[in-house]
């Protein structure tokens, strides 16, 4: 069946797995090779090369690409790329390479997983390249801190011959790589697709802001989360993807699609959701979602923001008519009371005085942390809320969340409450109790210690 999906970027999907002949003959002169263990970042990257989420790039990239990629988001050839994607090693590993030597690229279990041939070996000005990359000279931002602290101070370039992918042992139904994506989608008939990056728990207006995009667009939605690396404090993936699988059953039937990206975030802002739109491009999506400081870190110890909180819709306008992917922009949204409903903060009507917003999953974040009130209007459903809670257990601490647990829906002007059940079950010496309806707010949740 002819395929109507967006082109890949370049023109072509990657992939640098190699026939079962080539495998097993890598595998057999890789013995004399020298090995490079792989990063949780090397290793995110590499899978992303060999299924072809990085298409055009074939490795590993070379000096050229590398600088061109800093300095004016292309590569040497002139193909729009914002993000180096580099093998970073230690010197002496350095010193003993040299062009067309051979490298096994290992994961940390010793598997072999891919052969790099060599083509160029050099010592990049790292500094110079966050500061191009990240726009700032700020060592708080966390992509910064990543490469200046934690990468080794040489890089590797060259050619990739896949042997296998990284294993994973979760949600492998959900672990799906750009070409069959692309077959799901060609089966399910779709040709416009929607995407959603998301490295947070999906909430109550993420849904709204991902059924208007889809219905503004005339779309069908892929909900794509990263589930490589993130920022550090994020909550971790296995709790997020309940999340979103617990969400899936809100949207109209037949609509929706989840997929999980192996993508290692750099956190960097405008290039980045441009990175994030090539890659979304290569797995068959037209159009993607950016929202407000899409992929930023925040604000530093200051208070100063890293970007601007529309920087990275700027970026992705300029860019996406020769990119091929059409831009689906998004404001801040608001919970508008009378409503019941989340809508962008500038379809706001001006006599309300006292609508709340919502940014992005910091809210909740801080909730789970501080023990708070999970509000039934944010979070959009107790199974949802229990799902997240059960992230927010303290170091030491286990169990599951006590019943009845009851969550009420606070109303963010007028502090009534109602009482809504959750579906806990009681373990240990429970705590917990019913509040009486008018009280205005009960903790969130309360967990056992294990003995």
């Amino acid at each position: 069946m002819q395929s109507r999906l967006v082109p890949p970027h370049g023109g072509e999907l990657v992939n640098l797995i190699a026939a079962p002949e080539r495998v097993a003959e890598l595998q057999a002169i890789s013995k004399s090779w020298p090995s490079w263990d792989l990063t949780a970042r090397q290793l995110c990257d590499l899978e992303l090369l060999l299924t072809g989420g990085f298409s055009p790039l074939r490795g590993f990239m070379t000096r050229a690409d590398y600088e061109s990629t800093c300095s004016n988001m292309r590569l040497a050839d002139g193909r729009l790329w914002p993000i180096p994607i580099v093998l970073d090693v230690t010197e002496e590993f350095a010193k003993s390479m040299g062009r067309g030597s051979a490298i096994a690229l290992r994961d940390p279990e010793g598997t072999m997983l891919s052969a790099l041939h060599v083509d160029e070996v050099w010592q990049p000005d790292r500094r110079a390249e966050v500061e191009a990359v990240y726009l700032t000279t700020n060592t708080q931002h966390p992509g910064m801190e990543y490469v200046l602290r934690k990468t080794n101070p040489w890089y590797v370039g060259g050619r990739l011959e896949g042997v296998q992918l990284p294993a994973h042992y979760d949600f492998r139904s959900l672990r799906l790589t750009p070409s069959e994506l692309r077959a799901e989608f060609t089966r399910l008939g779709w040709r416009r697709i929607v995407a959603f990056q998301t490295r947070n728990p999906m909430h109550r207006a993420h849904q709204e802001l991902t059924l208007r995009a889809a219905k503004k667009e005339g779309a069908n939605l892929l909900i794509h989360p990263s589930v490589g690396m993130t920022k550090p404090g994020d909550v971790e993936y296995y709790v997020r993807v309940r999340c979103y699988q617990a969400l899936l059953s809100k949207y109209p039937k037949d609509t929706v699609k989840l997929s999980l990206l192996p993508l290692a975030m750099r956190m960097g802002g405008p290039r980045e959701a441009l990175w994030h739109a090539i890659i979304r491009k290569n797995h068959g999506c037209s159009h993607f979602i950016v929202g407000r400081d899409h992929a930023g870190p925040g604000a530093d110890s200051s208070g100063k923001p890293f970007y601007g909180p529309y920087d990275a819709q700027e970026l992705l306008r300029k860019h996406q008519k020769e990119l091929g992917v059409t831009m689906v922009p998004f404001q801040m949204l608001v919970y508008l009371e009378d409503q019941d409903a989340y809508v962008p903060e500038d379809e706001v009507p001006p006599r309300l005085t006292c609508p709340q917003h919502f940014r992005n999953g910091t809210p909740a974040a801080s909730r789970r942390r501080a023990g708070d009130t999970f509000l039934v209007h944010f979070s959009g459903s107790p199974a949802r809320i229990t799902t997240q809670l059960s992230a927010a257990a303290p170091a030491g601490v286990h169990g599951v969340l006590h019943g009845p647990l009851w969550f009420r829906e606070v109303h963010p002007c007028k502090r009534l409450a109602c009482q809504i059940p959750g579906n806990g079950r009681t373990t240990g010496n429970s705590t917990g109790r019913r509040h009486r309806p008018q009280a205005p707010v009960v903790r969130a949740g309360i967990l056992t210690r294990a003995p």
